[in-house]
């Protein structure tokens, strides 16, 4: 390489530096309006946001229509069975589908509540290890790490909520008749054996889902949440 090419390699690096630097800017603007807030805050202000947002998302989805209304929570056929949804109308299976997606949102709508003290206990003993971080990352950064930390224990401890509901609406009757029918037809052979695993995941998802719309308008106006250590902290954000 001469040195007129070494010359260009170095200039356009520094033009490639130079255009991204402005989208570095509001990481750089929230980190530094952080610097005046204590770790101590900053901690509480991140479970404060948490505790708001879990409260907010179950009373929205443990209604009636909760899950079943909402597009964005709205629990889907099980893929085995939702890419063979075309199949199944033409097999004269659509009702029975169907009445599926009901009884899978009614059951995770009638479970929702339920979980309410058992995300209240995971914001309590989640581990922190960095709350300016976290609180500098994003619109949702405080739901994507507090998912990232509980989604597994909470499905465990879910699973036995959502088995009651869906034992009410017979979901497991219904889904195992189901796949019956469509594997006699050799419509679905890699189907998930366990719809109430199924659901929990998707009825947890949900949750978090609502938690980040939440934190959303927490960053938004944290005046309107009536929480000093809310508006302290994310005040600063803004």
């Amino acid at each position: 390489m001469n040195d007129l090419q070494a010359h260009r390699r170095l200039l356009l690096a520094a033009l490639a530096g130079s255009a991204l630097t402005p989208l570095l800017w509001p990481l750089r603007a929230r980190a530094g309006a952080l610097d005046a807030i204590s770790r101590t805050d900053a901690t509480a202000a991140l479970r404060a946001a948490l505790d708001k947002g879990s409260v907010a998302a179950v009373e929205k989805l443990g209604v009636v229509g909760g899950f079943l209304n909402n597009p964005k929570v709205k629990i889907p056929l099980p893929p085995a069975i939702a890419k063979i949804e075309r199949a199944l109308r033409f097999a004269g299976l659509q009702d029975q589908a169907d009445q599926l997606v009901q009884s899978m949102n009614t059951a995770a709508e009638q479970a929702v509540p339920m979980a309410k003290p058992l995300l209240a206990n995971a914001v309590k003993s989640m581990t922190v290890s960095d709350a300016k971080k976290i609180l500098a990352g994003g619109d949702t950064s405080v739901t994507d790490y507090f998912k990232s930390k509980t989604a597994q224990p909470l499905t465990t401890k879910f699973l036995p909520a959502v088995k009651i509901q869906t034992d009410k609406v017979n979901l497991a009757r219904q889904y195992n008749g189901l796949i019956g029918k469509v594997t006699e037809l050799g419509l679905a052979k890699d189907a998930d054996p366990n719809i109430e695993s199924y659901v929990t995941r998707k009825a947890l998802d949900g949750l978090y889902t609502m938690i980040g719309d939440e934190e959303r308008a927490i960053r938004a106006n944290p005046v309107e949440y009536g929480s000093a250590i809310i508006s302290k902290v994310f005040g600063a954000l803004k």
